[in-house]
């Protein structure tokens, strides 16, 4: 048994996590304040999640978009107010319980070591073990490798990679986890034009299935064309939330990223497009 699945397994059994009901709140922050080298970055956030939806955090460098992600994780403690998984407190599970539920895909995906791809993506299985789900895991590693194009070179080390393989290698470790909550930071930020179309719709497959998928974006045209529900963060706070083609308002966005904008609707689809307004 590799060093990573005995830090989950010598814990004992561990209840597995009830499959969601479609429409559940399976995440939500309350009055979420997070502070930072004694600065505030994020003030009085709430934010719920529900079984079946893709929620886009959009916001300028520096809204508290990533600081968000982390404090729902669990990954950066809050100052005040709370976050709550499956209507409980966030705060005080334990790591094991905690990868069952939500799984997590930073910003930056590195590793100390040479591992090969699929070795990579295998440890997002490392949860399961001494679980009755463990026998799934060489079906659950193929089917994640093959939903990101990264089958191909399942051999080559990790660290001998592109960034957006790498991007896409990470990926598909959160996917193997099969957690019923994804976070996931900029997932197409590394990305060219065809996957970051494939990681998107990824995360509206995951959300039919049952999943609760929370994005980082910077493209709005992304978030507009692939997100239920769009919140703009604005200076550690939530500017709006709701549908994107009532979140993206030429003012509202203009106005939270400082940058003159018109809004225009796709001619087949009518998804909102975001377009910086400039000078002839």
């Amino acid at each position: 048994m590799s060093a990573l699945k005995s830090l989950f397994s010598v814990r004992g059994p561990r209840a597995l996590p009830v499959p969601p009901v479609p429409g559940q709140v399976a995440l939500e922050a309350s009055e979420l304040r997070v502070e930072l080298g004694g600065r505030p970055v994020l003030d009085g956030v709430g934010l719920q999640v529900r079984a079946g939806e893709v929620v886009a955090l959009v916001g300028p460098n520096g809204a508290g978009k990533s600081t968000l992600l982390a404090a729902l994780a669990g990954d950066v403690p809050a100052n005040s107010g709370g976050v709550r998984i499956d209507g409980r407190p966030l705060a005080g599970r334990p790591a094991p319980e905690l990868a069952l539920r939500r799984a997590v895909l930073p910003q930056q995906a590195s590793l100390s070591f040479p591992f090969a791809v699929e070795e990579v993506v295998r440890m997002g299985r490392a949860p399961w073990a001494g679980t009755v789900r463990e026998d799934e895991d060489d079906a659950v590693v193929a089917d994640a490798m093959a939903a990101t194009e990264v089958t191909g070179f399942a051999g080559r080390p990790f660290d001998a990679l592109s960034g957006g393989e790498r991007a896409r290698v990470a990926l598909a470790r959160v996917l193997a986890q099969r957690a019923p909550v994804l976070l996931l930071d900029e997932p197409t930020a590394a990305l060219d034009l065809r996957h970051q179309e494939l990681v998107l719709r990824i995360c509206r497959e995951r959300a039919r299935a049952g999943d609760a998928v929370v994005v980082v974006l910077h493209d709005l045209g992304l978030a507009a064309a692939y997100a239920d529900r769009v919140a703009v963060l604005h200076g550690g706070r939530l500017a709006a939330e709701g549908p994107p083609r009532e979140v993206l308002d030429a003012e509202l966005i203009g106005r939270v990223y400082r940058q003159p904008v018109e809004v225009l609707a796709h001619p087949r689809s009518g998804t909102p497009l975001v377009v910086p307004r400039r000078d002839p």
